[in-house]
C-alpha cells in the first residue's frame, strides 16, 4: 500500500506540473466516458431495469396475427378462449390503453387518464391497495355497478388524501361512480393512469372488435414454447367455434418486457455501439498524449532503472497515472452525461418506452455507477498499458546520452502514435457517415409530402363518456353543434371531427364487395369515420365523386369514400364509384345495423401510417352513419378529435375553441391540445433523437480526430526541428518543408480514411432499417463525409506545417 500511495502522490505531482496535458487528457476522457454513461443510462432505464411486477420474468403479452396486421389487440371471445388455458397460465388480465380518458365533471372539469381492466389485473401486476379494495368478479360482470379504483396521485391531488374517501361518489361524464379503493404510491401502470374501471365483459360474446390487450403469467416451469404450442391448439378450437373470425386464426404470446420495449432495443444498441466508438477515439487520443509524454520522460525512466527500479515498477507507476486520469474523467463525464441526456430528452422526446415524462425515469443508480466505474478503470488500463510497456523498454546507455529534446525523434519511432491517429480517423469517419445518413433520413422524412396541409391546424381530444354518446345520434348531434359554434368564431376557417388524424390511422375493418363471390370478396383496409368538412379542412383532394355532406345522416343511404391506394388495389381496371360494400358483416354486435354503403368518391392518398411508410388502402365513412354499437365501443376506447383550421396562429384561438366545445358538450373538458405541426414533429421523434445523438457523436469524433492529428504533427515538428534547419541550410525552401510535413500528416489521414470507408461500408448496414430515402451505401454521403474529414485533417496538419516552414535554420541547428 505504501508503494501505491507513493505512485499516486507522484502522479498527482506530475499532473500539477503539466496542467495542459492533464486538462487535455481529462477533457477527452470526460467526453468519451460521459457520452457512454449518457447512453447507458437510457439503455439501463429501457432495457435493463426489471419490470416492477411480481414474477415479471414469467409475464407475457398475447399477440393476435389478424388478416390486417399483427396486433396486441384482442376481442372478447379470444379473451375467453385464453382464460380456458389454465394448464399454462396461472393468471390473466385484460386492459385497454387509456385511449379516450375520462371526464371528471363538476365545478372543475378535467380529463383523466383511466384504464378499463378485468378484476384479475391488480393481482397480475401486483398493485398494492392502500385503502379499500379492488373489483370483485361480480363487479366485473355485466350490470356490476359503476365502481372505480383511484390512483395515489389523483387521490392526493383532487381529494387531499382523504382517508375516508372509500364509499364516496365521483362524477365521470356526469354520471356517479362509487370509489371502492385507492392504490399505493409506488404502483406504476403502463400506460400510466389516474383511475381504473371494470370492463364488465359478458360471459358469452361474439363481438369480434379488437380493442384491448391481454397479459398473463405463465405457471412455474412452463416455457414460452410450451405456452405457444398450447395456444396453437386453442386457436384451432377457436376457429371451429367462431368461423367468422377469419381463416386460420393464430394465438401467441411473447415476453411482456419485449412487447413494452418494442423496436426501441435495436436503435438503443446501435447508439451504444456508436458511442463506444467515441470512447475508443478518446482513448486513442489520450494514449497518444501519454506516448508523447512518456517519450519526453525517457531520461527519468532510465535514471530510475539505473537506481534499481524494475520494469514492472515503472509500468505500475504509469498505469497509476492513466487510471487516475480515467477515473477523474469518468467522474466529470458521469455528471456531464447525465445532465446532457436529460436535456436532450426534455428538448426532443424520443418516443422511447419506460423513460417517463421528459426522461424522468432516466437516472443514476447502482448499475449506472458500476458501469461508469468499470468503463473508467478499463479505459485507464487499456489506453495506459501500451504507452507504459513502450516507455518501460528503455535502453539505459542511449537514453542517458540522448538529450530530452531529441528523445524519440523521427517518424519511425512514432509508428505507435501514427497507428493511433489512423485509428482515430477511421473511427471518426464511420461516425460521420452514420450521422450523415441519419441527417439525410431526417430531411427526407420532412421532405415527404404527407398528402394534406398540416399548417394552422389545432387538434383537441374529447372523451365521450356517458349514456348520451352510446348512440350514434348523440355523437352526430354533438358534432353538428360543435362545428357550428367553432365555425362561427372569428379567425376560424373550418372545423371538423374524427377519431384519427390523417398521419396515423390505426383502425381497420374487413369488408365485402357486393357482387363478388363471398369467398373471394372479403377484404380489409384501414377504416375511419369523419365529419363533413374533414377533407376540406386538411385540403385532401377529391379525385372523383363527391365529399360527405350534412345530408349523409343515419336516415340517408350509406356512403363511403376510399383512397386512391384502395381503388388501385381492388378496382385496378374499373371505376369504383357506384360499387357497394358491407363493412364488418361478421364482427358481431358492434357492427349490427351497419348499412350497405355506396362508394361515392375517391380521395388522394395520405401517409396514413407515418411519413416513413407508403399510403395504405383506407375507407372513410360519415360519423353520423356508423352503427350504434361502434359508437359505443369508440366512446370507451378512443377519444374524439376536434380539428380546427385557423387564419393565423392556432395557439391564439385555443381559449375560445375550448370554451365553445365545453358549451356544445354540456361541460366536457378537452385535453392533449396540440397543433398539427406538433403532431407531425412527434411522429418522427425517434428518428430526430437518433439523428441528434449520432450527429453529436460524429462532431465530437471529428474534433478529437483533428486534435489527434494536430498533436502528433506538432510534436513531430518539434522533435525534428534540427532536421528542418539542416534541410533549409542545404537549400530547401520553406514551401518544400511545409509540403513535407503536410504529406506526412495527410498520408496518415488518408490511410485512416481508407480503413474507415471499408468499415463504414460494412457497419452502416446495421442502421439500414432506420433509414428512409437513402441507401446505407449512399455515394453522396460517403464522398461528403470523406471530404469533410479530409478538410479538417488538412487544417490540423497545415498549422504545424506552417510553423515548421518558419523555422530559423541557425536557431534550429543550435537547438538540443
Amino acid at each position: 500500500m505504501g508503494d501505491l500511495w507513493n505512485d499516486v502522490k507522484h502522479a498527482l505531482q506530475m499532473f500539477w506540473k503539466n496542467p495542459a496535458f492533464t486538462l487535455a487528457a481529462v477533457a477527452a476522457l470526460a467526453l468519451g466516458i460521459g457520452a457512454n454513461t449518457a447512453i447507458f443510462s437510457v439503455v439501463n432505464a429501457v432495457l435493463l431495469k426489471p419490470l416492477s411486477y411480481p414474477d415479471a420474468d414469467r409475464m407475457v403479452e398475447f399477440l393476435y396475427p389478424s388478416i390486417l396486421a399483427n396486433s396486441f389487440l384482442t376481442a372478447i371471445p379470444e379473451f375467453h378462449a385464453y382464460q380456458q388455458q389454465t394448464s399454462v397460465f396461472e393468471e390473466l388480465a385484460a386492459y385497454d390503453t387509456a385511449g379516450p380518458g375520462f371526464n371528471l365533471t363538476g365545478d372543475h372539469p378535467e380529463q383523466l387518464h383511466g384504464i378499463h381492466v378485468t378484476e384479475g389485473y391488480f393481482r397480475l401486476f401486483g398493485a398494492p391497495v392502500l385503502l379499500g379494495r379492488t373489483f370483485t368478479p361480480q363487479e366485473d360482470s355485466p350490470n356490476g355497478g359503476k365502481v372505480v379504483v383511484l390512483g395515489y396521485g389523483l387521490w392526493q391531488r383532487k381529494f387531499g388524501g382523504d382517508p375516508s374517501i372509500v364509499g364516496k361518489s365521483l362524477s365521470l361524464g356526469n354520471e356517479p361512480y362509487t370509489i371502492i379503493g385507492v392504490l399505493g404510491k409506488d404502483f406504476l401502470s403502463d400506460p400510466q393512469a389516474d383511475l381504473w374501471l371494470p370492463f364488465q365483459f359478458p360471459p358469452v360474446s361474439d363481438d369480434m372488435n379488437h380493442f384491448f390487450q391481454v397479459a398473463g403469467r405463465l405457471r412455474p416451469g412452463i416455457t414460452l414454447a410450451q405456452a405457444n404450442a398450447q395456444l396453437k391448439l386453442a386457436a384451432r378450437q377457436y376457429h371451429r367455434d367462431f368461423p367468422q373470425a377469419g381463416p386460420n386464426p393464430q394465438f401467441a404470446v411473447e415476453p411482456l418486457r419485449d412487447s413494452i420495449i418494442g423496436d426501441a432495443r435495436k436503435s438503443l444498441l446501435v447508439l451504444l455501439g456508436a458511442v463506444s466508438l467515441v470512447l475508443l477515439i478518446a482513448c486513442a487520443n489520450v494514449a497518444n498524449l501519454l506516448l508523447v509524454r512518456a517519450t519526453g520522460r525517457k531520461r527519468e525512466f532510465a535514471i530510475r532503472s539505473a537506481l534499481g527500479a524494475g520494469r514492472a515498477r515503472i509500468v505500475r507507476q504509469l498505469l497509476t497515472e492513466s487510471v487516475l486520469l480515467s477515473v477523474t474523467g469518468g467522474l466529470l463525464g458521469m455528471a456531464l452525461g447525465f445532465a446532457g441526456v436529460r436535456a436532450l430528452l426534455a428538448i426532443g422526446p424520443a418516443g422511447l418506452p419506460r423513460i417517463g415524462e421528459n426522461g424522468s425515469a432516466v437516472g443514476v443508480d447502482g448499475r449506472v455507477l458500476g458501469f461508469t466505474l468499470v468503463v473508467s478503470l478499463l479505459t485507464g488500463i487499456v489506453f495506459g498499458l501500451f504507452p507504459a510497456l513502450t516507455a518501460s523498454r528503455t535502453d539505459l546507455n542511449s537514453a542517458l546520452k540522448e538529450s530530452s529534446n531529441r528523445a524519440g525523434t523521427g517518424f519511425r519511432q512514432g509508428k505507435a502514435r501514427s497507428l493511433l491517429v489512423v485509428s482515430e480517423v477511421s473511427l471518426a469517419l464511420v461516425l460521420l457517415i452514420g450521422s450523415a445518413l441519419l441527417i439525410r433520413t431526417f430531411f427526407a422524412l420532412h421532405g415527404v409530402g404527407p398528402g394534406f396541409d398540416a399548417h394552422n391546424v389545432l387538434t383537441l381530444e374529447m372523451s365521450l363518456n356517458g349514456e348520451r354518446y352510446q348512440k350514434t345520434a348523440g355523437v352526430a348531434q354533438l358534432l353538428r353543434d360543435g362545428r357550428n359554434r367553432l365555425n362561427a368564431l372569428p379567425g376560424v376557417e373550418a372545423a371538423a371531427a374524427t377519431y384519427w388524424l390523417p398521419i396515423q390511422v390505426d383502425d381497420g375493418l374487413p369488408f365485402q364487395i357486393l357482387g363478388r363471390p363471398v369467398e373471394k370478396g372479403r377484404y380489409g383496409s384501414k377504416w375511419m369515420s369523419v365529419s363533413p368538412g374533414y377533407l376540406g379542412l386538411f385540403k385532401i383532394p377529391i379525385l372523383r365523386g363527391r365529399d360527405f355532406t350534412e345530408n349523409d345522416t343515419a336516415a340517408a343511404p350509406g356512403v363511403a369514400l376510399i383512397n386512391e391506394a384502395l381503388a388501385k388495389q381492388l378496382w385496378p381496371n374499373q371505376d369504383p364509384l357506384g360499387q357497394h360494400v358491407i363493412v364488418g358483416a361478421d364482427m358481431g354486435p358492434t357492427l349490427v345495423g351497419e348499412p350497405v354503403r355506396e362508394i361515392i368518391g375517391v380521395v388522394a392518398d395520405t401517409h396514413n401510417s407515418g411519413l416513413g411508410s407508403p399510403p395504405v388502402p383506407m375507407m372513410m365513412v360519415p360519423v353520423a352513419q356508423v352503427a350504434d354499437g361502434y359508437a359505443a365501443a369508440y366512446s370507451d376506447i378512443q377519444p374524439l378529435l376536434w380539428v380546427v383550421r385557423t387564419r393565423g396562429d392556432p395557439h391564439q384561438s385555443i381559449a375560445a375553441v375550448v370554451e365553445q366545445l365545453r358549451l356544445a358538450s354540456g361541460g366536457f373538458p378537452v385535453a392533449h391540445i396540440r397543433t398539427m405541426d406538433e403532431v407531425m414533429g412527434s411522429s418522427t421523434a425517434r428518428e430526430s433523437f437518433n439523428m441528434m445523438l449520432l450527429t453529436i457523436f460524429g462532431a465530437v469524433a471529428l474534433v478529437l480526430a483533428a486534435i489527434g492529428i494536430y498533436g502528433l504533427m506538432a510534436y513531430s515538428v518539434e522533435q525534428r526541428t534540427q532536421e528542418m534547419g539542416i534541410r533549409m541550410a542545404l537549400g530547401a525552401d520553406r514551401s518544400a518543408v511545409r509540403k513535407l510535413v503536410v504529406w506526412h500528416g495527410m498520408r496518415l489521414a488518408l490511410m485512416g480514411v481508407a480503413v474507415g470507408l471499408a468499415a463504414a461500408f460494412a457497419l452502416t448496414r446495421l442502421i439500414a432499417s432506420f433509414l428512409f430515402g437513402v441507401k446505407s451505401w449512399d455515394p453522396a454521403v460517403f464522398i461528403a463525409a470523406t471530404l469533410i474529414l479530409s478538410a479538417v485533417a488538412l487544417l490540423a496538419v497545415w498549422l504545424p506545417a506552417t510553423r515548421a516552414s518558419k523555422v530559423d535554420p541557425m536557431q534550429a541547428l543550435r537547438a538540443e
